[in-house]
């Protein structure tokens, strides 16, 4: 059977043009086949210009779909094979696919026309217009507030169990930059087209295997607590306890570095495995705390939760993100030896992660090219990182999601 091929080429020209005529004349000339698959992630520098993107590939690229979004910032492999993580300039990152024996399927939806959360596995077979098996594995990109993506990710884990699905949030630069969604897909309809708003999927079918690695960052202090009562997303208490004093009496027991770092990068991860005994690292959905309530004691945190529900309080910083990245990659290692190793990568980084967090470049993509060597890699900072903790799926922030493909066994 023929061999699926990828490969990215990353431009930090300044002009348009010259940007996008260099990624198109690297990216193809990699390719020893037609490509049938592109995604295209182009920095906030090019905001006034986005209207333009899609003609200027049309021109120099021939690929039966092309999705893509706008990023604060994004990610590619250079000329040299090296990673590169491209924050607040010019720069443009092309990956491109030869997909033998994979059908590939485009979708957008707005937040309008999702069904409500009670309507049957039908409804969202419909909106996608892909049947449940053989199992699909998405890739979605979405415009950053009112998409819907939180109900759209419940809705496609419903209705398609078993899938993978990955992504993330275009960004703009700074807060209310404006973000594109890019689409252009030959075989219908929807031709050639830019959205401000919704969420653009492509739903990947055959020889392909989309693994994910869902780095939230954090690393757990004090011990698991139960939620002996709750609303909605506050908590009223935690094992029968007044909140608010269980997390005072644990600031007091961290050391005086853990204590600072409490002050503002303190956050809750939920376990996600009710029946799990010993709680590790990468069990937890990460959450932040929203506000408390100095009167009752009580905490309201970034989602739901409800009696019975185990909870550890996370600390995040730049030494608890490379480690748990780290453990995450050693662990994907030591899973995989003798399967067709892996061809390529997605990368979805938080806006918040990069220099930002740790003082220096390229430190996520730089780890993780340590333990996948020598594959395209192709990516942006989001607005929000789409991937599966616990076997099912979340809009996270502050997270490095990586996307890793490869060829089905054979």
């Amino acid at each position: 059977m023929a061999q699926m091929q990828w490969s990215n080429a990353l431009s930090t020209h300044h002009s348009l043009e010259a940007a996008v005529a260099d990624v198109v004349q690297r990216a193809v000339s990699s390719l020893t086949a037609p490509a049938d698959l592109g995604l295209v992630f182009i920095s906030s520098a090019f905001t006034s210009e986005y209207s333009r993107l899609l003609p200027l590939l049309a021109e120099k690229l021939s690929v039966p779909v092309l999705i893509g979004c706008s990023g604060g910032g994004v990610i590619g492999t250079t000329v040299k094979g090296e990673i590169q993580e491209l924050e607040a300039e010019p720069a443009i990152s092309l990956t491109l696919a030869h997909l033998p024996g994979v059908k590939v399927q485009v979708f957008h939806v707005v937040a309008e026309e999702l069904p409500d959360l009670d309507s049957p596995p039908d409804a969202w077979l419909d909106l996608v217009g892909l049947p449940p098996f053989p199992t699909p594995q998405f890739i979605l990109l979405s415009s950053s507030f009112a998409s819907g993506i939180n109900d759209l990710l419940q809705g496609l884990d419903f209705a398609y169990p078993g899938s993978v699905i990955i992504g993330g949030q275009a960004s703009g630069g700074g807060m209310g930059g404006r973000v594109a969604l890019f689409c252009k897909d030959d075989h219908s309809d929807f031709g050639q087209s830019l959205y401000r708003e919704g969420t653009i999927g492509i739903a990947l079918t055959g020889n392909i295997v989309l693994e994910t690695i869902v780095a939230q960052g954090c690393r757990p202090i004090g011990k698991p607590l139960q939620v002996t009562k709750a609303d909605r997303n506050i908590i009223i208490e935690l094992d029968e306890q007044v909140p608010l004093i269980v997390l005072r009496d644990l600031i007091a027991s961290l050391s005086e570095e853990e204590r600072t770092l409490a002050q503002h990068s303190l956050f809750v991860g939920v376990a996600m495995d009710e029946f799990k005994l010993a709680l590790q690292q990468g069990d937890f959905l990460i959450r932040g705390i929203l506000g408390v309530d100095p009167t009752a004691g009580a905490i309201a945190i970034g989602d739901r939760v409800r009696p019975g529900q185990r909870l550890q309080f996370h600390l995040r910083d730049a030494q608890a993100s490379a480690q748990d990245l780290e453990l995450l990659l050693q662990s994907y290692q030591d899973q995989r030896n003798a399967e067709p190793s892996a061809v390529a990568a997605l990368m979805f980084a938080c806006v918040g992660r990069g220099e930002g967090l740790y003082g220096k470049p390229n430190f996520d993509s730089e780890l993780f090219s340590q333990y996948l060597k020598d594959i395209p890699v192709g990516g942006f900072f989001c607005g929000g990182e789409i991937g599966p903790v616990g076997g099912r799926t979340f809009l996270h922030a502050y997270t490095c999601a990586f996307g890793i493909c490869r060829q089905n066994q054979l």
